[in-house]
């Protein structure tokens, strides 16, 4: 565990590219993306190119985040072994909701009502069937809204009354969740990654936070340039007890606020919508995504260019929405 960065009393400067135990920083995606100069994600740190069993804690602020976990695990050829940790009231989203349980994701309800014994036995059917895991979750519990100044506020105030830092950027994170997840598999997993995210053009003419862009914006406007921080942490270096853990959590999300407020208020102007150190502007080879593309577009389009295919496909959802919603009040 990187113990110079922000948070820690200490000088934080760039890590230098590093050869050893099979894994390089700074310079793990190959001179395909090295040489992109254009490309709107751009990455810093610790991701590994080789794939990896690991809990991945990120910060919350739009839908936009679940498809970030994705965009760093097809860059380890690992987009299928990623799962989330979600909201118990996800579940009944119309297929997404089934198909996100049964691909090992987990629903949990929050504070008094979480059921730890449930999020347990699920992750260790998961080990047992020796499925591979990337499972993300977002320790906030909702998203960072500017537009809710109220949960904001809340979450400030918790965090004084615990005698905890208060956090600008990002709310203060439950432990819950990922105690259970890294106690459950702490044999199984490989690290923890700590990924911090921010989208450019979230701040208005004023320096205040705005909203980040929501699903439909990044897919079907300007996309915004995304920045990616992440930090790769051992085992070893996170804390098993509970309480000790809680407290780690927090100062994880101490480092990320400090990336956030270096990202959208410093004061030196060439330091704003950027992460200290270096960075890879990352793009994907075509290989990488035109096949799913031509699968799918060709499936969607097969079934809605005649009148039977559209009837299928309606009858998919409708039906499809409806058992998978039994299926999940009776096995979540």
């Amino acid at each position: 565990m990187r113990r110079d960065g922000p948070g820690t009393g200490r000088e934080w400067r760039p890590l230098p590219p590093t050869r050893g135990g099979g894994r390089e920083r700074n310079s793990r995606f190959g001179p395909e993306l090295a040489r992109s100069e254009t490309s709107s994600v751009i990455i810093y740190g610790d991701l590994p190119k080789n794939k990896e069993n690991v809990i991945y804690l990120s910060n919350h602020q739009c839908t936009v985040d679940w498809i970030i976990a994705d965009m760093l695990a097809i860059r380890q050829n690992a987009l299928g072994h990623v799962r989330y940790v979600l909201k118990d009231g996800l579940k009944w989203l119309p297929l997404y909701g089934w198909y996100f349980s049964q691909h090992g994701g987990v629903y949990v309800k929050r504070s008094a009502k979480f059921n730890e014994k449930e999020m347990r036995e699920k992750l260790r059917a998961q080990m047992k069937a020796e499925t591979p895991m990337y499972l993300v979750i977002f320790p906030e519990g909702t998203r960072y809204n500017p537009e809710i100044p109220k949960v904001i506020a809340d979450s400030q105030s918790f965090a004084e009354k615990e005698g905890l830092a208060i956090l600008k950027h990002v709310l203060t994170p439950r432990v819950k969740a990922t105690h259970v997840a890294i106690d459950s598999m702490k044999e199984y997993l490989d690290a923890v990654y700590d990924v911090t995210v921010a989208y450019e053009g979230t701040v208005d003419h004023k320096g205040q936070r705005k909203l980040a862009p929501s699903m439909t914006e990044f897919l079907c406007k300007e996309c915004p340039r995304v920045h990616i921080f992440i930090d790769r942490i051992d085992l070893k270096d996170i804390p098993e007890e509970q309480m000790y853990m809680r407290r780690w959590l927090h100062e994880r999300f101490e480092i990320k606020d400090k990336l956030l407020i270096e990202f959208y208020d410093a004061k030196d102007s060439k330091r704003r919508n950027k992460f200290p150190g270096k960075s890879v502007h990352s793009k994907l080879s075509l290989k990488k995504t035109l096949p799913s593309l031509l699968f799918l577009g060709g499936l969607t389009a097969s079934m809605l260019l005649t009148e039977s295919g559209r009837k299928l496909y309606v009858k998919t959802w409708i039906y499809g929405t409806l058992i998978g919603c039994l299926w999940v009040s009776i096995k979540p």
